[in-house]
């Protein structure tokens, strides 16, 4: 696949994905609905993807999307605000692709439809893929809504649709911060303690655009370590006593499972905050 449109390409995830994916070759339709950042590399086309007839111009003539365009999480507007937008500008991108007949469709699902915030506990650790679905707000709900979207529209067009479960996104920038939850591991047990480097998210997303995956799949995606500096077991038993360990932790590994993602996509977190502080 060599001409991919990009969604959301403003953001955060979006330039990192645009810059990944022209550094290995690929022309690259960036939108959103906000201009570009001067030096993204390609130019970015407005679009409101609520509106059906631009989700559909903007992937005229592309082999494949990386949808990333959605209210990015809960508390930004209202909750109801945030279901109907993001349900419907999934849908229209979804719905787009398989009317023109696009090779694959990669999107960005969350983290939250495993649980977060974890104020009730996670059932086992680590959580993956099986955890699913466990919404508690209208911007998880609007994930495992769009989630089940793709698996008909998948069997419907026979297009592969990719969910990408983002962990939270960060990059070197965010970093410093880190140190601040150390002493008190509630500050960041909504989560599990996961976070996602910015570069290796948009690996990812180059990763499930060729791998060979058929019909709808969907994928925790989380660095190989926590953001905490004290062991995971530890974290565990501190916060989530009750909580099921069903394997052996390594010191600081992951409480949001990357097994599935590595064995079917290839992807293998190669960034952590432990390179930059």
């Amino acid at each position: 696949m060599t001409k991919i449109c990009v969604t959301g390409a403003s953001g955060k995830l979006g330039r990192a994905v645009v810059t990944d994916l022209l550094g290995h070759g690929h022309e690259v339709v960036a939108t959103d609905a906000r201009p570009g950042p001067p030096g993204l590399g390609a130019q970015v086309m407005l679009a409101d993807l609520t509106e059906y007839g631009e989700a559909a111009e903007v992937l005229r003539d592309v082999e494949a999307v990386v949808h990333l365009a959605n209210i990015p999480a809960p508390g930004i507007h209202t909750p109801s605000e945030t279901f109907n937008r993001n349900t419907v500008m999934n849908s229209n991108v979804f719905l787009a692709a398989a009317q023109l007949g696009i090779g694959r469709v990669v999107w960005a699902s969350s983290e939250t439809t495993l649980g977060l915030p974890f104020d009730v506990p996670p059932r086992y650790a680590p959580v993956d893929e099986d955890h699913y679905p466990f919404p508690t707000s209208t911007y998880s709900l609007s994930k495992v809504v769009t989630e089940t979207l793709a698996e008909h529209v998948a069997q419907w067009s026979g297009i592969p649709f990719v969910a990408l479960r983002f962990s939270n996104i960060l990059g070197p920038e965010d970093y410093e911060a880190f140190p601040g939850y150390w002493e008190d591991p509630l500050l960041r047990k909504w989560n599990l303690w996961g976070y996602i480097d910015v570069r290796d998210a948009a690996e990812s997303c180059r990763l499930a655009l060729t791998a060979p995956v058929q019909g709808a799949r969907s994928f925790v995606i989380a660095a190989a370590d926590t953001v905490m500096n004290r062991p995971s077991a530890e974290l565990m038993k501190e916060v989530f006593p009750g909580v099921e360990i069903r394997r052996e932790l390594g010191e600081f590994e992951t409480l949001l499972a990357v097994d599935a993602a590595r064995e079917a996509l290839g992807f293998t977190p190669r960034h952590s905050w432990r390179d930059h502080l």
